[in-house]
């Protein structure tokens, strides 16, 4: 019975058929890619070349260059892609004018930022400095003024009695607390 199998042939390859097609279609190729392969030498090898052999082996490398260089002429740009470059480029100097005019702007916006702030700065200085000397004068006068029995009311004046205070802060009601019970009646220091 043969239903049309013919089983008797040897089983072939197809990639060993492809590339052996594609080999001999190529042979000729080969030769136009590779360099010359370099002579053999017959001298015993001592680990250096001798510098003809090495200078003829890179001449015959630059030499073959330029002739595939040579081989192939040069492709010309279509006119569509050579216009759209110069338009690209006109588009990209433009934004760079832009970007530079930007950059000018934002410095002069910054310098005068930094100015205000250096003549804010400087006032508010000035403020605490006379706020200060003022304090400093008041505090002074009073100093001078010693009298028994109004210690209590000096310290009570230099305190913050705010019971809101920072919640970082410690808990410092006790001692206000005391501060605030010694000013209403001092302790009397009997000297002997």
């Amino acid at each position: 019975m043969d239903f049309g199998d013919n089983f008797d042939q040897q089983d072939v390859d197809p990639a060993a058929e492809f590339l052996a097609r594609e080999q001999n279609a190529l042979a000729g190729l080969e030769d136009d890619l590779n360099p010359p392969p370099a002579q053999p030498k017959t001298e015993p090898d001592n680990g250096t070349l001798e510098s003809s052999e090495s200078f003829e082996m890179i001449n015959n490398i630059e030499s073959h260059e330029q002739t595939n260089v040579n081989a192939k002429p040069p492709m010309e740009e279509p006119e569509k892609i050579k216009k759209w470059r110069e338009d690209q480029k006109k588009r990209l100097e433009e934004k760079d004018r832009e970007e530079e005019k930007k950059k000018e702007e934002l410095k002069q916006q910054a310098k005068k930022e930094l100015e205000d702030w250096y003549k804010q700065h400087e006032e508010s200085i000035t403020k605490t400095k006379s706020s200060n000397r003022n304090a400093e004068k008041n505090f002074v006068a009073e100093s001078t003024e010693i009298e028994p029995g109004t210690e209590w009311e000096r310290i009570a004046k230099l305190c913050d009695f705010n019971p809101k205070a920072s919640k970082t802060s410690r808990d410092v009601s006790r001692m206000r607390s005391i501060i605030l019970q010694l000013k209403q009646n001092p302790v009397t220091i009997k000297r002997e």
